[in-house]
């Protein structure tokens, strides 16, 4: 009677997880869309984290933040005002938002807006700043500060007017094609940035900003090939939040980490998190760092890998190997283990290589504790330290404990309501 509970409960959560359709709206600023968000709110990647227990790239995210909202003049200000109690930090997923690598969201950043169009929830993410020395990574120089100002204040408003002229855009079926070109959604977004822009380039051109200002528009976003991670992201959360709160399921429904921590949630479980330490990524490292300048892992983008793509895609993306180490043999080795943890194939995200196979979605505890396989997780690498940014790129896993603790968690519920 129980398994059959929890089988029922895992068809209604995959059922939803499929049919999901994850819709591009619009572009707006957080602290006027993102619910419970003020001027001294400051979102992150992962599970709750203070500031005592941040790491450096976070912390650093959090310093430039300040920065960037002028309430904080430099580092040492921005210091002193993240540690004073009057910042409230809590988890971009505590706010249908997602945040790669640090995460940090403040409230004058601008946001893409989503809308699950078969479930109607939101989902909400930042504009990807490109790579290196950014944000994300934890860097706050004076160069960092002023790209976030060009964001907020030519960036935003073009690709606003130029979204209201083109009108949403399915992201399912663009993360799709991307798939089917050679992206796995995580580490490599090419292929999603390159449809990105065709997709809008016309409708740039028609917005009413001068010709000087589309064309840095159009360059930035062609210079940055992760442009198009930061809608991949809410689109696989928007996906996933439509998921959550199935009694009697055993799928996850989020994997994060803050640098600290690698947490969990479970759909059956309701919002209680399952942590673990963050692991050290396996990868590659820019020329002039070593392991010892890596943080470890970091970041909400492991919800692509939530999804079932990403990490659980690779066979999909060979040439990511050139960027986070092994052999294109690996990539599909990768993908196949993963078949082994899930409940499901995509029926609409497919893997050529594997004759066009359904990536493997919905992550059940269970297997995971019952096999010993983790989930593959693709990712960059920040360095430890705060204001340096991003120093390289590789492969990761959870700790197996927030999944032993999640199913332990699962089985306790049960004996609460004599079902075991």
């Amino acid at each position: 009677m129980v398994q059959e509970r929890i089988e029922a409960a895992n068809k209604k959560v995959m059922e939803i997880i499929l049919n999901g359709q994850p819709t591009l709206l619009d572009i707006g600023v957080a602290g006027e869309v993102i619910s419970g968000m003020t001027k001294k709110t400051i979102l992150h990647a992962g599970p709750p984290i203070k500031w005592g227990k941040m790491s450096g790239p976070l912390r650093g995210a959090v310093i430039g933040a300040l920065i960037y909202e002028g309430l904080a003049v430099d580092k040492k200000e921005a210091i002193e005002l993240a540690a004073s109690g009057k910042i409230s930090y809590d988890p971009c997923h505590h706010h249908n938002t997602v945040g790669p690598m640090a995460g940090v969201v403040s409230a004058s950043m601008p946001v893409w807006i989503l809308q699950n169009k078969k479930y109607g929830n939101h989902s909400y993410c930042t504009l990807n700043e490109g790579l290196g020395k950014v944000l994300r990574y934890g860097a706050y120089s004076d160069e960092v500060i002023k790209r976030l100002k060009w964001m907020e204040n030519l960036l935003y408003p073009l690709l606003k007017q130029a979204l209201k002229l083109h009108g949403p855009i399915d992201l399912k079926t663009m993360i799709t094609q991307a798939l089917q070109m050679g992206d796995e959604g995580h580490n490599r977004n090419r292929a999603g940035t390159s449809l990105l822009i065709r997709e809008l380039a016309p409708y740039i051109i028609q917005t009413k900003f001068n010709e000087k200002e589309k064309i840095e528009v159009l360059k930035f976003i062609d210079s940055n090939d992760h442009f198009f991670l930061n809608l991949t992201m809410p689109a696989c959360k928007c996906i996933l939040d439509a998921a959550k709160n199935i009694e009697f399921s055993t799928i996850v429904t989020v994997m994060a980490r803050n640098g600290t921590e690698f947490g969990i949630r479970v759909s059956g479980l309701g919002e209680r998190w399952f942590t673990g330490p963050a692991g050290i990524v396996d990868g590659l490292l820019f020329p002039g760092y070593t392991a010892e300048d890596a943080n470890l892992d970091i970041g909400d983008s492991v919800i692509a890998e939530t999804a079932g793509i990403g990490g659980f895609t690779m066979a999909a993306a060979p040439a990511i190997v050139q960027f986070v180490g092994g052999t294109a043999k690996d990539a599909v080795n990768f993908t196949l283990k993963m078949y082994e943890i899930t409940v499901a194939e995509n029926t609409i995200f497919k893997i050529p290589a594997l004759d066009f196979r359904g990536t493997p979605t919905g992550i059940d505890i269970r297997k995971v504790v019952e096999t010993g396989i983790l989930p593959s997780i693709n990712t960059g690498i920040a360095h430890k330290d705060p204001g340096i940014g991003q120093v390289g790129a590789g492969l990761v896993k959870p700790p197996m404990n927030c999944f032993e603790d999640a199913l332990q968690a699962f089985v306790e519920d049960l004996e609460t309501k004599n079902l075991v």
